[in-house]
């Protein structure tokens, strides 16, 4: 939904009650107070098996060239048992752990040493010093926003180094995959345990954190809003952003350089993911800042939801694609690899051009043009904790009057097009797919629970001018 947001102070004294904008605060912002049976049951199967999940996926094209079916073959067959599966699994080595050590400890620096000077030089890029959205507690955190510059200035490291230096192999990254995805996995449980112990005795800001009272729940789902470490070291947007997704175009190197290595020649599959995929990371770089007003920065605790999903999840899940096209090379015809990037081009189009019309939008108090004319939106109001009163305008021009979520619509469709690079052989590369259409289409419902809890009836009055989520006339 397209949303700008003002504060008006002279209304406040007209509607302030303290004790009622306490209550309704509980339900506007950010996760659940209460734990429904529902909820804590998915919470725990979470944490039981999406680890196991991202081994499974991992595993199988470790030791079975990427089919899912086959290793519960072997299990249930008896061919094989849990223990000759785990035994060939590579462990944790010393090298992993060095690498990975220094890799984040390279993000830290990055991010908190060296002030973005990117924007002095790029027009229309925003970066430096940006504020956030006001925090339940009418909070507004400022973040240094480097993004663009860390990713820049790491690989023209991983370029210098693979074609002058030759300090390391550029396959470094899939020569040490599983062991390093232990690393992943202990960095993600110590943030995700420390965040939840900062949370109970040296909060950034009490007014911010929930507790449900369920240890489980409050673990994944995170008690912090904005957990921080002196001024600038914001857990949320180091995690989220570094150093997963400047690693995840590393990782697809690594994998095309393996794929050149192991059968002399990089596919144009592979070349499309790395592009495809390659314009996604950017893009989430370039409008870093505007990445402050998304519901992973204005809604989500920092939890292990964030945490390990960040240090693990993304950058073994997310780049599953070109995992797959290392053991199965697909060289695409002429036609069928335009057809995908044509129809990741149309996503991406999509993606940016709905989420440009919301930042312009936002940006000019609606005081702009969208399609040639004038934007429709209608006005809102909600408290914060405080007891202060806001305004959103919520627009229903654009792509945004087509549905209220059209940039997934295009972020589907760009992930769409990654899993068709790879061809129909396995269904490995389509999980992602899959995936995000269950992450969207959850995250649509979840939003709108908490805008209707935010907004009230004037979210019902939005809700009745633009009808559909995700597809103009189907849903």
């Amino acid at each position: 939904m397209g949303a700008q947001q003002e504060k008006k102070p002279s209304e406040e004294r007209k509607h302030k009650s303290t004790q009622n904008n306490t209550q309704t605060s509980q339900v506007q912002w950010g996760r659940a107070w209460e734990v429904d049976w529902f909820s804590l049951a998915s919470v725990l199967f979470l944490l039981m098996f999406a680890p196991l999940i991202v081994y499974y996926f991992i595993m199988s094209c470790d030791q079975y060239q990427c089919s899912l079916m086959n290793p519960l073959i072997d299990l249930l067959t008896r061919n094989k048992h849990l223990s000759d599966i785990w035994n060939k699994t590579p462990m944790l080595t010393y090298k992993a752990a060095g690498i990975y050590a220094l890799w984040v400890t390279f993000q830290v620096v990055l991010y908190i040493c060296l002030p973005d000077f990117c924007h002095k030089f790029l027009p229309r890029y925003v970066g430096g010093v940006q504020e956030g959205a006001v925090t339940p507690a009418g909070i507004v955190n400022k973040y240094e926003i480097n993004g663009l510059q860390a990713w820049i200035f790491t690989h023209v490291l991983w370029f210098a180094n693979a074609y002058y230096f030759h300090y390391f192999s550029p396959t470094i990254i899939f020569d040490n995959w599983i062991p390093l995805m232990w690393c992943a996995n202990i960095l993600g449980y110590v943030v995700s345990t420390f965040a939840m112990i900062k949370g109970y005795f040296f909060p950034t800001n009490p007014k911010d954190c929930k507790f449900t009272g369920n240890f489980f729940y409050d673990y994944m789902m995170g008690i912090e809003f904005n957990p921080r470490i002196g001024k600038w070291f914001d857990f949320k947007l180091f995690f989220n952003g570094r150093p997963g997704i400047v690693a995840w175009t590393l990782i697809n190197l690594s994998y095309a350089a393996k794929q050149q290595e192991l059968y002399g020649q990089v596919t144009n599959s592979m070349i499309l993911v790395n592009v495809l995929q390659g314009i996604y990371v950017l893009d989430f770089f370039w409008n870093e800042a505007w990445y402050l007003k998304t519901i992973d920065i204005c809604h989500d605790h920092f939890g292990w939801y964030l945490g390990w999903g960040d240090c693990v999840w993304l950058p073994y899940l997310y780049t599953l694609q070109g995992l797959y096209l290392v053991y199965h090379p697909v060289q695409l015809g002429t036609a069928n690899a335009i057809g995908i990037l044509i129809l990741g081009f149309i996503g991406y189009y999509i993606f940016r051009m709905t989420n440009h019309q919301k930042d312009l939008f936002r940006r000019t108090n609606g005081n702009c043009k969208i399609w040639g004319k004038k934007p429709e939106y209608i006005e809102c109001s909600y408290m914060s904790v405080e007891g202060t009163k806001y305004y959103s305008k919520l627009m229903t021009s654009g792509f945004w009057g087509w549905a209220r979520h059209f940039n997934y619509t295009g972020d589907l469709m760009g992930s769409l097009a990654y899993c068709l690079a790879c061809g129909f052989e396995y269904i490995l590369p389509y999980f992602y797919i899959v995936y995000m259409t269950i992450l969207l289409t959850h995250r649509c419902i979840r939003d709108e629970h908490r805008c209707l809890s935010k907004y009230g009836k004037d979210w019902k009055r939005y809700t009745a001018a633009v009808p559909y989520r995700l597809l103009p006339g189907v849903f």
